[in-house]
């Protein structure tokens, strides 16, 4: 939040957009990462090839970037468990909200979906609370 670059950030939205676009057009597919990775373990052999790519994609993105001067944060204040806790918890709410912060924020707002209008506002006033709330806490208030 401090090292706000705008470029970098309408480059990256630009480039998240038109990766959802160009799925929905050639496959017909929602980019949304959870149903994406859930698909690599559950779905047919045929549906392989193309999740394992966009997830590809998605890792080695970072590294093909990083010769313009992109950069992603290095280090978290998090230890492994709460990490790994919190994977899950995202895992299990991306499961009961029928979908990802991406398949609905990126994907289903983009095409007026009621369904992911209301799911990206439960996300982001929950980030917000959430935010709120781990600041109170430690003492970092904004």
């Amino acid at each position: 939040m401090f090292d706000f670059i705008p470029i970098q950030n309408v480059v990256g939205g630009a480039i998240i957009g038109l990766s959802a676009v160009v799925l929905l057009l050639f496959k017909g597919r929602v980019a949304g990462i959870s149903g994406i990775l859930n698909g690599v373990f559950t779905r047919e052999q045929w549906e392989f090839q193309w999740r394992g790519i966009f997830l590809l994609g998605v890792i080695l993105g970072p590294l093909v970037i990083r010769p313009l001067d992109f950069s992603l944060p290095a280090d978290f204040d998090m230890s492994w468990p709460v990490l790994i806790l919190g994977g899950f918890l995202v895992g299990f709410g991306s499961n009961m909200g029928g979908g990802c912060t991406s398949g609905h924020g990126i994907c289903g707002v983009g095409r007026f979906s009621a369904r992911s209008i209301w799911a990206t506002l439960v996300f982001m006033i929950v980030a917000i609370i959430t935010v709120f709330v781990v600041n109170s806490v430690s003492g970092e208030m904004l």
